[in-house]
Order: structure tokens, then sequence, then C-alpha cells
């Protein structure tokens, strides 16, 4: 049970509808007129100083962990310096559109009409990226065969060095930078740095004096128990202005203030936590062994993860077809193994779950990393938090992700620290720069050209299609690390992160921000979607077309060119669907076309550089991505429709196709070299509830995840959800606004959702074990 505080904080954060705030836009565009001919770094630094010097700051009723990105909940904020054109085009759909509703005041609408746009336009990241796109890139992404992200918004999926945010303390490392500054006078990292540090200090202050201003107010009024609390939280913000902090309460103040201030400077997504029960046990202990009650360190805990759901991304409406619910990537991953290869499982990863079981919200998208040495005890606690239903914790094996990283070139010690970002993508916390997601890549848009630019070819064959697959996949995946490449010098010229960038290592060390090649280790991280689709979907064609003969090619083509409404095609698509086997089934014939053709777009995929010395690297993951990756392909051999879904997560199986069980699935998924996608995998599980109930039910999925650790699968989550209360929620979905889902890496609330992916969600197949 929690308290009546958390029970409060959670319904005030949905009280009212979501709104739109240009309030960070104007600060930083008012910075921004006033510093125009000063390096960029500087130009950054300064605008995102005036944001945090004048930004309105609030300390909500119950609050006892401060700091709020907009005085109201759950708003979203606009960057008109990334792309001020698509939220123009929106300005008048965002209360209407499918998905990720906002509401926005007609006077601030004006305003961003008459004041922003004018400003921005030709002035934006967006204007220099698309003037760089050659006409073959540009081709290919009109084409669907991939896209280039990342180019609306600032830097994230990062993990900053807490440890050294920390242990130093605000005041250590200004002092640092300015002696850096002094010696290194031209470099302007270390003044943008510098500047910053002292802003997040200025900021920290004005939450002390009003906390302290608000406690005078209510001593008088005579609440003395809020004005105790109130006036602790200025103490506290006084002492970690500067100070290191000493206890938990200290550190989690400290944690948040930093995050909220790293939004002010990127509002990007998935500025992510890393392994938060290892950088924040030494403040848990030192807490308890001063005598503070377990119980209020608790609370404290529940208190920061209600925080987490305060931040939401506004994103554009077809991105929010790829992210939709508002994945903000507060992610943590708890165990694992320490630098020496022991359990890092402890007591405050145990209360990291306890506490997400009172909190059950979105947010933080717990994970839990599991190897050979993983405790029971642990196990069963994380067992039983997925059993609640929300889709958290996620896994991810160890025994897969090590040499994964080992295999690109990270150090053992650092590649045992590992933890995710955003979804599912794999990073080294404080040590990676990854522009994870920067493109996706629909493997099932290359087979549909190809097999439709060989419709009337009288030599077509099943080898000399997947041959041209093959090409057609190093060919475009060229195109794609090019573009992507692009997009990453736009980052580096028009979107530095000065402030962020010195909480990565060898960034201070090189005196250049990671945009521009300052980490430790530099990756480019991109998708290939759609490979269960594409297996099926050959495995298919070799049979009905070229092994039985039950339709000549140029016939078959057009049946798929027709949706399969011509004379005979639901025939033909009913034995497509039902007669020829399917990936998830453990059946080799097709579960090898898989492996074969993702380490084919793996292989390719890594061969490539990056701007900053790095190298690109692969995944398998959709997020919310397989419903609009789906809407640009047609019909297909599987049996698929035009335009419908393709396959969810990454490496699931297509809706309904996993038909022999869910160790079945594992064992096809365990077939592909789960090693090579370093940049993360995703696959989907649901389970009935029934499944899972009383102690044998969790020793039975505890007996799962030892099998999927045991053949070497990357990443797995759960839903465990009956179809029907699903199906209730979309018809009354004011009685199930707290039902919280797996969506795609991450969990939402699931009347948020549009209907599409409801509806996927419904239809995943649920399996008993």
């Amino acid at each position: 049970m929690t308290t009546e505080r958390i029970t409060h904080l959670k319904t005030s954060l949905f009280d009212a509808p979501r709104e739109i705030s240009l309030e960070r836009a104007l600060l930083y565009t008012e910075s921004h007129q006033q510093t125009d001919g000063e390096p960029t770094l500087i130009r950054r630094a300064k605008a995102t100083s005036h944001v945090m010097d004048n930004v309105a700051i609030s300390i909500r009723e119950d609050e006892l962990i401060a700091g709020n990105r907009t005085v109201k909940p759950r708003a979203g904020i606009v960057s008109p310096e990334m792309d001020p054109y698509w939220i123009d085009n929106e300005l008048d759909i965002f209360f209407s559109r499918p998905q990720d509703k906002f509401e926005i005041a007609e006077q601030d609408k004006r305003i961003y009409r008459e004041q922003l746009l004018p400003y921005w336009s030709q002035r934006s990241m967006k204007d220099f990226i698309n003037s760089q796109f050659p006409d073959e890139i540009r081709d290919a992404t009109r084409q669907k065969v991939f896209s280039v992200n990342q180019t609306d918004k600032g830097q994230g999926h990062i993990i900053i060095d807490y440890d050294r945010l920390l242990k130093n303390g605000l005041g250590r490392l200004t002092d640092e930078m300015a002696s850096l500054a002094t010696q290194n006078p031209d470099n302007h990292f270390y003044t943008a740095v510098q500047l910053l540090l002292e802003a997040s200090t200025r900021h920290i202050r004005r939450y002390e004096h009003l906390a302290q201003e608000m406690a005078d107010n209510l001593g008088l009024e005579g609440n003395p128990e809020r004005a105790a609390e109130l006036k602790q939280i200025a103490e506290i913000s006084a002492k970690i202005a500067i100070e290191p902090p000493e206890t938990f309460y200290e550190a989690c103040q400290l944690f948040w203030y930093m995050n909220i201030i790293l939004q002010y400077e990127s509002n990007a997504s998935s500025l992510s936590l890393g392994r938060f029960d290892q950088y924040m046990l030494p403040f848990y202990r030192a807490s308890l062994d001063a005598g503070e009650n377990p119980a209020f360190l608790q609370e404290l805990l529940e208190s920061l993860w209600v925080k987490m759901n305060d931040i939401v991304l506004l994103r554009s409406t077809n991105s929010a077809k790829f992210f939709a619910g508002f994945p903000t990537g507060y992610t943590i991953l708890l165990g694992g193994l320490n630098e020496t290869g022991h359990s890092a499982v402890n007591e405050l990863s145990t209360l990291c779950l306890d506490s997400y079981q009172n909190i059950q919200l979105p947010q933080p998208n717990l994970g839990v990393r599991i190897n050979e040495l993983i405790d029971r005890k642990f196990l069963q606690k994380t067992a039983e938090t997925i059993r609640l239903g929300t889709g958290i914790p996620q896994i991810f094996n160890d025994e897969v992700v090590v040499p994964a990283f080992l295999n690109r070139g990270v150090s053992l010690e650092d590649a045992r620290d590992y933890a995710v970002v955003g979804c599912v993508e794999l990073s080294i916390p404080g040590k990676t720069y990854g522009l994870h997601d920067i493109a996706m890549f629909n493997l099932l848009k290359v087979m549909e050209l190809v097999l439709k630019r060989n419709q009337h070819n009288p030599d077509v064959s099943y080898d000399s299609l997947v041959g041209q697959i093959r090409d057609d996949i190093c060919h475009y995946v060229k195109l794609m690390a090019k573009g992507s490449n692009i997009c990453d010098i736009g980052h580096r010229d028009w979107a530095p992160v000065p402030l962020l960038s010195s909480f990565i290592n060898d960034c201070i060390e090189n005196g250049q921000d990671i945009t521009d090649g300052g980490s430790r280790y530099n990756f480019s991280g991109v998708q290939g979607i759609g490979i269960a689709n594409l297996s099926d979907s050959l495995h298919a064609l070799k049979k009905f077309v070229f092994e039985e003969k039950r339709m000549g090619y140029a016939d078959f083509i057009e049946t798929l060119n027709c949706n399969f409404e011509n004379e005979g095609g639901n025939k033909v698509r009913a034995r497509l669907i039902n007669r020829y086997e399917k990936f998830g089934n453990d059946i080799d014939e097709v579960d090898m076309i898989s492996t074969e053709l993702l380490r084919l777009f793996c292989k390719e995929v890594e061969q490539y550089d990056n701007p900053r010395g790095g190298k690109f690297t692969p995944g398998s993951y959709t997020v919310s991505a397989h419903i609009p990756l789906g809407e640009v392909v047609g019909a297909t051999p599987d049996g698929r429709l035009a335009k419908e879904q393709l396959a969810d997560g990454g490496l699931s199986p297509m809706l309904g196709q996993d038909q022999a069980g869910p160790t079945a699935v594992l064992k096809s998924v365990s077939k592909l070299d789960n090693y090579l996608l370093s940049n993360g995998s995703l696959l989907n599980a649901k389970f009935t509830p029934g499944t899972l109930e009383g102690e044998q039910g969790i020793n039975k999925l505890c007996d799962f995840l030892h099998a999927f650790m045991k053949l070497k699968l990357q990443h797995i989550q759960f839903n465990v959800l009956n179809a029907d209360t699903l199906k209730k929620a979309q018809e009354k979905p004011e009685d199930y606004a707290g039902l919280v889902v797996r969506v795609a890496g991450y969990s939402a609330f699931f009347v948020e959702l549009s209907r599409e992916i409801q509806d996927d969600i419904i239809r995943r197949t649920a399996h008993e074990l």
C-alpha cells in the first residue's frame, strides 16, 4: 500500500487536460536574438541559461521532490529552433488528432505564428538537414524504404555519468570548468559548460527561495507540518546547489533537478536514468545508517517515480504514430553485474520494484538485467511485478548484451555496466553517444519493390529474387548511412549540448561536445524492421509459386497488387496464411530465412562510419512503428493485406502466427544472431493472467525467464492482460483511465493510445505456460 500523499500526487497529475507551453521557446528565442554572431556553443549555453533564470517555477501541493519543467503538469513544450514548421502545421489540430492530444490557447497560436515561426524559418536545424539531402536519399525516403529520424529534436537517448554529478556536486564541477576555461580561452566548449553549471546553481537556488517563501507563508497560516517539509526542501536545495549530496533525499533531489535542467537544454526523448540501484545505493545506505525511517525513504522514491510521469513529449502527428503514448524514456535497469562480473543485485534493486508495484504508472520504464548469477528471490520479485500487467519491468540478458558490446570494441568493465536508453536501446552510461533511432529500415518494403520490379520478368526465380533483395538491402543501407550522417552533422553544427556533454566521459578531456565526437564511444543506431513478415512472405512465395506452382509469378504479383480482391484472391490469401509455416514456431525452414537476412542487414550496417569517429550499429525494434511502417507496404505473400501492420516489437512473430507456444517463440528468436543487435532488439510476449496465478504461476514465469536467458535472447517484455478487459476499456475508457499496458519497449495508458494500437495489443497472441 502506498501513502495518502503518493495517491494525491498521482491523481493530481491527471486532473486537467494536457496543454502546450511556449515558455521555453519564447525565452530561448529571446536570448538567441541577442547573441547573433557568437559561436553556436555559446549561443546555446546562453539561451538555456536564460531559460533557467526566467522560466516560471512551482512546488506543488504535497511534493517532497521539487522541480517541474512546466508549472502545469504534463505540459508539452516546443523547440522551434529544431523544426518550426510541423508545429505551425498542427497548431489547429493538436486537440483533435488521433494520438497524443494537447490543448493550446488561441493566444499562443497567434504568438507562435507571429513571433516564433517568422524568426526560426530558415534558421532551424531542419532547414540545414533538408538542404543537404541529395536526390538519391530523398527518393529512398519517398519510397519509404527507410526514414532518417532525429531531424526535429535535440540530443536524447543518452545516460549521463550520475556518479560524476552526485560525488562531486555542482560547486566543484563549476570550479573545475572555470579553471579549464581560463587555461583554454579559445575553447568555447569549456566556457559554455561553465555558463551552464553556474546557471544550474542559480536555478536550484530559485527553488530554495521559493520553498522558503512558501514555508514562511504557511507557517503564518497555521500549517506547520507542510511548512517544515518546505523548509527542508529549501535547506536541501541550498546545500546541493553547491555541495555534493550526502543523504538519499539530497541525492534524489539533485538527481531530479539535473533531469529538469537537461530537458531545458535539449527537450529530447530519453534522457535516461541508467543503473539507479547502483549509483544511488551509497546514499540510501547512508540514510539508513543515520537512522532515517525506511518507510519515509520509500515514500521519497515513490515521489520520484511519480515525478517522472510529469514529463511528456510533444511530437508531430507522424512521429506520434511511431512513438505513441508519450514514451519519455525515463528508463532504469536494475540488477545485472558489477565490474568484476559478480551479481550487482542489492537492497535498492528490490525497493525499486516494491515502489513501482505501488505506483504502477508508465514511468519509470524499469528493466531487470538477468544472468547466470541472478538471485532466485530477486527473480521472483521481478516476476511478481510483471504479473501486475503493466508491462514493467522488461528483461535484458547479460549473457548476450555483454558479448555484443565486446564485439563493438567496448571494454569488458564498461560492457558489464551497460544500461538502456529510451525503449530497448543499449548504451554504456556516461560514456556513449549512440545517436539511437537515427534511422528505421523497412525490410519488407525492400522485398515489395523487388517483387513488383520482376512481375513480368520471364526468367524470375526464387533464388534470383532473394539475391536482388540482398543486393537492395546493401544499396539502401549505404544510402541510409549517408542520410544519417547528414543529420549527425546537423546536430553538431546546430544543436550542441555542452552541459549534457560535460557528464559524458572524455568530453572534458577532449574539450569537445558529444555531437563533435567528444564521447568515449560513438555509435549511430539504426533499426531493421519487418524480419518476421519478410521470412513468412519469402517462405510462402517459394512454396506457393515456385515449388507447388499453384499460380504463375506474374499473376501472383497481380493478386497482391489487387490486395487479394480479384477473382480467387480470398482463397489464395487463406492458403498463404494457413498452409505455410510461419516464424515463431521453431521451424528451421522459415526461421533461417530471418536469420540469414537479418544477419546480412547487421553486417552491412556495421561497415559504415559516422562523422564522430564511430561506427553504425544495428538493432531490430519497432516501438509502435510497425503500424505506420505497415501502412506503406502493399499486400505481401504471407497473406498480409495492404497497409496492414507489420509484426510488432521487432523480433516478435506476426499477429496470431505463433501457434506452437511461448517456448517455440523463444527458440525461433534464438536462431537469430542476437550478438549482432548491439543497438537493441525487442520481443513481445503476452500471457493470460490465469497462467501466472499463485506461487506456481510465479515459479513458471521464473523458469521461462531462465529458458530465455539460456537460449541467448537479448530482450523480452510482457503484457499480462485479458483481451476482454482491453475491449471493455475501449468501450468505456472513462472507467479504465489508469490501465497501463506494454506497447513496444515502453508502457503507456491504454486509453491514450490510438484505436489502431489498441487493436494491435488486443490481437497479440496470449499464451499459457
